[in-house]
């Protein structure tokens, strides 16, 4: 039985409570497994989160060619750096970390600055803004999730600044909360709410627009080779 699976819920707990202890214990499993430096966890791990890491690396350079290149150095990264994991958090905020700090890196050193600011957040778009997401409406990213029309939405998250796609990606089709975003990016949360926000209505419009625009035949290739859906 592999690491991951062989987690199991305790009686008498609620949903939620139950949810979060499986997190927890999985996480300190894997961070056991990396430690040990166990044979079969980094094939286990790579074949769950293979598609999810390509799509973000995929909306973070928006170059298939450097993000399989990226994709091949995080797990590198995993393979050597695996012990510095304590499981405090969840693996898949630890692994997108990783390929953030990696794409920031390579482009500094190629002198491009086109990812700096991410980290910098002194821009007037990440000035503090005094709002909670809202819980009950649903937001134009979800609403053309509910469609499955995930090629349009990925050519309005493409035309988006940097800085709020990486937001949008890691909390929609992620489902990371805002704190662990947070974590990820390394920025405020006032700041992670800042963008969210401003990314959700800077996509609206692009939706609006391409909503009427038949997908290219390459993004259809692309997403899904990336473990996108598609029409």
């Amino acid at each position: 039985m592999s690491t991951v699976a062989s987690i199991r819920p305790s009686f008498g707990q609620s949903s939620a409570t139950i949810a979060d202890e499986q997190v927890r214990q999985e996480s300190l499993a894997i961070s056991a497994g990396l430690k040990r430096q166990d044979a079969g966890l980094l094939d286990e791990l790579i074949v769950r989160y293979q598609h999810r890491l390509m799509r973000y690396l995929l909306y973070l350079t928006g170059n298939r060619e450097q993000a399989e290149d990226f994709f091949q150095e995080v797990w590198m990264r995993v393979l050597v750096r695996g012990a510095q994991f304590n499981g405090k958090a969840r693996f898949d905020t630890w692994l997108f970390t990783i390929a953030r700090n990696l794409v920031i890196d390579q482009k500094r050193k190629r002198t491009m600055a086109s990812l700096d600011e991410l980290i910098d957040g002194d821009s007037e778009d990440d000035r503090p803004m005094t709002f909670e997401v809202a819980g009950g409406e649903p937001s134009p990213f979800d609403h053309f999730a509910n469609l499955e029309d995930r090629e349009r939405l990925a050519a309005g998250l493409i035309g988006l600044d940097a800085r709020y796609r990486e937001v949008l990606v890691l909390r929609f089709h992620e489902e990371l909360s805002l704190e662990e975003i947070a974590k990820v990016t390394r920025a405020p949360l006032s700041t992670v709410k800042s963008r969210l926000y401003r990314g959700l209505v800077a996509i609206k419009p692009k939706l609006a627009s391409l909503a009427a625009q038949p997908p290219a035949p390459s993004m259809r290739h692309g997403l899904a080779e990336a473990g996108m859906k598609t029409v």
